[in-house]
């Protein structure tokens, strides 16, 4: 599996996100990404799946130094009581004594980043997550996370596809030495339909779903796949033996458009760079 490094941290390159998936998908398609190879799993507490990621991990005999298990802080965890019970309660049902990467995942409005920070690193502190990052930040709030983490934030997690190639937030996170995570990386079902995709795809023997994600690792982003079909896993893991060229990157960097933004929820998101 190809890695990202950055601050001391490897992170493998392509993930397997249970985001919108109910305890028995998860329970379902895990051994299925097991076998195909990963070994990146994200999940976060208000996906309510994390309990099913732990137990599907455990049924099938992952050893647990093999893998890298994301989670994420919900907003409503910002407090410092809180935040470290929830922390606590996530490891709890992942059936591990700490993450590997512990993520706050939206910066939403009611608590500074200052503050939010200071909780992530506490909790990083006291040894219940190997690595911390941010998710859904823009420039400035990851640039003073940056600045105020005694640890190094490692990663910021947001929606990146090819109709929303965030170039602005990817300039400022390689300047920082910040990995970006992309999410929903199919553009909610649009990647798989589109022809210019399609088209590239079917030159490399691929479909457009494969060269969407191999856009995003061969720029040297984490990228998070997903499906809930077991027998679709193995097509979401082999995008390592295929190469985009430059005719193929500028054919992909067409697409963007500026209202390629499909997360944006209120309250939750901050103020997007252009």
């Amino acid at each position: 599996m190809q890695t990202v490094t950055t601050h001391g941290a490897t992170l493998p390159a392509l993930g397997f996100g249970v985001f919108r998936m109910s305890d028995a998908e998860v329970e379902r398609v895990v051994p299925a990404a097991l076998e195909a190879g990963f070994r990146h799993f994200d999940t976060a507490q208000i996906y309510a799946n994390e309990a099913a990621l732990g137990r599907a991990l455990e049924k099938a005999g992952a050893r647990r130094e093999d893998l890298f298990l994301t989670t994420k802080v919900w907003v409503d965890k910002y407090a410092p009581g809180p935040f470290a019970a929830s922390v606590d309660e996530s490891l709890e049902r992942l059936k591990t004594d700490r993450v590997d990467l512990l993520l706050l995942h939206w910066p939403g409005e009611a608590v500074p980043i200052a503050e939010q920070i200071a909780l992530l690193n506490e909790v990083q502190a006291a040894g219940k997550a190997r690595f911390i990052g941010v998710s859904n930040q823009n420039i400035a709030q990851m640039q003073q996370s940056a600045a105020l983490s005694k640890a190094p934030i490692v990663t910021n997690q947001v929606e990146l596809h090819p109709y929303l190639p965030q170039l602005a937030l990817a300039t400022a996170a390689r300047e920082a030495g910040i990995a970006l995570t992309a999410y929903y990386g199919m553009a909610d079902g649009a990647v798989p339909k589109d022809p210019v995709l399609q088209a590239i795809g079917a030159r490399h023997g691929k479909s457009a779903a494969q060269v969407a994600l191999r856009w995003l690792v061969q720029q040297g982003y984490v990228a998070l796949s997903k499906t809930a079909r077991p027998e679709r896993v193995k097509e979401n893991i082999a995008i390592f033996d295929f190469a985009l060229d430059e005719a193929d990157l500028a054919a992909i960097a067409a697409l963007a458009r500026p209202d390629g933004r499909l997360v944006n929820p209120r309250g939750l998101a901050p103020a997007w760079d252009a």
